[in-house]
Order: C-alpha cells, then sequence, then structure tokens
C-alpha cells in the first residue's frame, strides 16, 4: 500500500499480468508471433511499465532549460519492450527446459518458415535449419532491446545504471546462446560471474553519458 501511494501505478498492468500467467494454464503453443507478442507482454512488459513507475522520469532529458512546459516524456513504449526483450530471452535460454515439459514458445509460424518441425525440437536437433531459426530469434530480441535503450536516458538519473545493468546482463546471454552454437538442448546458456562483474563498470558508464 505504502508502494501504491508514494508511486500511483495504473492497475491494468496489474490485470494483464495475471491473464499473462493464466496464459500458461491453458497455452502450450503459439501460432503467431503476435501472439507470442501478447503473451510477452503480459508477463514481461507489465514489469517494465511497473519498474518505471516506481524508477522515475528525468524531466530534464524532454526539454530545454528555457522550456517551461511541465510535461514530460515517458518511455513507455520502451519499457515494455525491456520486458518483451527478456522474456524472449528467457524463452530461447529455456527452449530445452520447456520442450520436456512439452510447452514450445517459438512461434509455429517461425517453425515452419525455417523446415523446423515440432519433433525436430522435441528430439533436441541441431542442425542448419535450427541454426539459421535461431539467428532469426535472437535478432528479434535484439531489435527489442534496441529500442528498450533508447529509454533508459529518460529514467532519472539513479535508475539509469541498475536498468542498464540488467539490460546487459540480459544481452550476454543471447551471446552465450551464439557461443554454444545455439545449443539450447543439451545446455543452459549462463553468463559466469566474471564477465556480470566486468559488465557493471561500462553500465556505470552508459548511465552517465547516453
Amino acid at each position: 500500500v505504502d508502494t501504491l501511494e508514494r508511486f500511483p501505478i495504473d492497475i491494468q498492468p496489474f490485470r494483464d499480468m495475471i491473464a499473462g500467467q493464466q496464459m500458461d494454464l491453458y497455452r502450450s503453443r503459439y501460432e503467431t508471433f503476435d501472439e507470442l507478442n501478447l503473451y510477452c507482454y503480459r508477463v514481461a512488459g507489465t514489469v517494465g511499465l511497473m519498474s518505471s513507475a516506481v524508477l522515475g522520469v528525468d524531466n530534464s532529458t524532454s526539454k530545454a532549460p528555457w522550456d517551461q512546459q511541465t510535461n514530460s516524456y515517458n518511455p513507455v513504449g520502451e519499457a515494455i519492450a525491456l520486458g518483451i526483450a527478456n522474456q524472449l530471452t528467457n524463452i530461447l535460454r529455456d527452449i530445452g527446459e520447456d520442450a520436456r515439459r512439452g510447452r514450445i514458445y517459438i512461434p509455429l509460424e517461425d517453425l515452419e518458415r525455417f523446415d523446423y518441425t515440432e519433433d525436430d525440437l522435441f528430439k533436441g536437433v541441431v542442425d542448419d535449419r535450427w541454426q539459421e531459426l535461431m539467428r532469426f530469434q535472437i535478432q528479434r530480441a535484439r531489435d527489442y532491446y534496441t529500442k528498450a535503450e533508447r529509454g533508459i536516458r529518460a529514467l532519472s538519473r539513479d535508475a539509469r545504471w541498475p536498468v542498464w545493468s540488467a539490460l546487459m546482463l540480459y544481452q550476454k546471454i543471447l551471446n552465450v546462446i551464439e557461443h554454444n552454437h545455439y545449443d539450447v538442448f543439451s545446455q543452459r546458456a549462463y553468463v559466469p560471474k566474471l564477465p556480470k562483474m566486468l559488465s557493471l563498470p561500462i553500465a556505470w558508464l552508459r548511465a552517465q553519458v547516453l
């Protein structure tokens, strides 16, 4: 209650998140990316909306010093994009684990596009088709990260470093998947402790200058 009083947040993202969690109760496939995108918004894009309300916006980034208008830029789209990017990354990292549970989050239209079947996925087939499919999925996630980056400078100064840190660490998961030759079936992509630590000062610098 104290948080809601100090940081007013619309109720809709909470409702949307519950709807997303309910989707996991009755869906184990997504035909199109539009369907998956809705799921990602509900379970993760909503987190971006809730978080940005607490993190706050830096009004000085949206107007010139002589501009007396009080309207400020609120990076709603970018906050949602970061949540979706993180969820897409989770999906790619957890493909093997989800497959063992009978779940496929990669859109079926994408499987068909690269001539890769559900049976191939359940068998953990890593071939040229799979690698091309994964390159496509990773680039899609990176496009969302790129959009999200544009909104970080609009956040309050204290919020930029942790957001940059989270974004960079999640992006590194995609790098690890590539390093593992897209094998997400026999090994789980994770970022070792040292690269995590080394990314923190870089994130701090980005928070100061970008």
